[in-house]
């Protein structure tokens, strides 16, 4: 049976990714003065216009305006132009203290909210993730890459890109379709723009094995973007769930990452997750492997862990769940323990998703549980 599935990206410049990225800078800035501060930080941008908002902790002092400007520079925002300029944006800020209400939860080791969090992996590609998100992120990375460091000068910094992937019986067969669309100066040619896009971009990220005669490859199909970023669409953190996971191909909890210190289990349990899915799946447990948990404000154990192989694996999932608890620490305190995560790491993870990426800092990406999954199984 053939099935189609997408998978979208978007750059470091468009609005909601943005927002995402300031949102970590400044949680990145706080715990690197005091790691044990709580942190939820929100960000909003628009035309000329910054703001963030929160909740926040702590006994240090951080510089938002400048961080923010340093932020809105990095990723590209130099131009009035644009719609957002880091010298001249207005910069508002209206935070306040964690509630006392929640904290005397928090205090005592237990989660910060109820919610429920899932993981996922696969063996479709190296890195455990779908094919989908995986070539969707690399083809955002290499446009950021060439407008930065390389000589297409026309190139701004919003973006998007979307992969399609044609699965026969839940095998990668081909890519059926890409679409990339990039912001760009208004005095460049469409054309130019698509040879470009094909030639620096497609044909160096995508492996041709994938490519058929078939294949429908979009380029900036309304004909221009030259309007983007936060003067085209207003945008807020943690609006790109989808696009930081797994692509649609796995389910989400609904709690968004960026911004929240790891106290807050929507992000680190998520990870933790990612973490244990990853090594069981390397560990041959399944060939791809969802689980999900769910946490009831202040308690410190999960309420309930399930786990889904989509019949891809010998072993009977309530086998694998007692695995799980023998071998993990599901305790908020523990997976902060476990993946190290008081520590300023999140800024990166904000753009390109936060799962796949073998980098400095991603400790829920460590393959180190596989020979100990295997062991108790034997």
């Amino acid at each position: 049976m053939k099935r189609f599935l997408t998978s979208e990206s978007v750059s470091e410049g468009h609005p909601d990714k943005l927002c995402d990225i300031i949102s970590d800078s400044v949680l990145d800035a706080i715990l690197e003065n005091d790691p044990n501060s709580r942190v939820a930080a929100e960000t909003m941008a628009t035309t000329g216009m910054i703001i963030i908002t929160g909740e926040i902790t702590t006994n240090c002092y951080i510089d938002v305006q400048k961080l923010v400007r340093n932020v809105i520079k990095e990723v590209g925002y130099t131009d009035p132009d644009f719609g957002l300029d880091y010298k001249t944006c207005a910069v508002v800020t209206s935070i306040q203290e964690q509630s006392p209400d929640i904290a005397m939860g928090v205090n005592t080791g237990g989660a910060g909210d109820q919610g429920m969090m899932f993981g996922y992996a696969t063996d479709e590609t190296a890195e455990y993730m779908p094919l989908t998100i995986a070539y969707a992120h690399k083809l955002m990375k290499k446009v950021s890459e060439i407008r930065k460091f390389g000589d297409l000068k026309y190139l701004r910094p919003d973006g998007k890109s979307q992969v399609t992937v044609e699965y026969d019986d839940g095998k990668v067969g081909r890519i059926d379709a890409i679409v990339l669309s990039v912001q760009h100066d208004e005095h460049i040619s469409i054309k130019q723009i698509k040879e470009d896009m094909y030639e620096r971009v497609i044909r160096t990220v995508i492996d041709e094995k994938y490519l058929d005669k078939n294949t429908k490859i979009f380029v900036n199909p309304t004909g221009r973007f030259v309007i983007g970023g936060p003067f085209a669409d207003t945008g807020l953190t943690g609006r790109k769930i989808i696009v930081d996971t797994y692509g649609g191909m796995a389910r989400h909890g609904g709690g968004c990452f960026s911004g929240k210190d790891p106290s807050k289990v929507d992000r680190s349990a998520a990870y933790m997750c990612r973490y244990i899915a990853k090594n069981l799946v390397a560990a041959g447990i399944a060939k791809k492997l969802e689980i999900q948990v769910a946490y009831a404000i202040g308690i410190a154990e999960p309420v309930s862990i399930s786990v889904e192989t989509f019949n891809t694996s010998k072993y009977d999932e309530e086998k694998i769940v007692r695995v799980i608890r023998e071998v993990f620490d599901l305790t908020p305190n523990g997976i902060i323990e476990e993946l190290k995560l008081r520590r300023p790491i999140y800024k990166k993870t904000a753009a390109y998703g936060h799962f796949g990426r073998e980098e400095e800092g991603f400790s829920w990406e460590i393959l180190d549980k596989v020979e100990e999954i295997r062991k108790i199984l034997k």
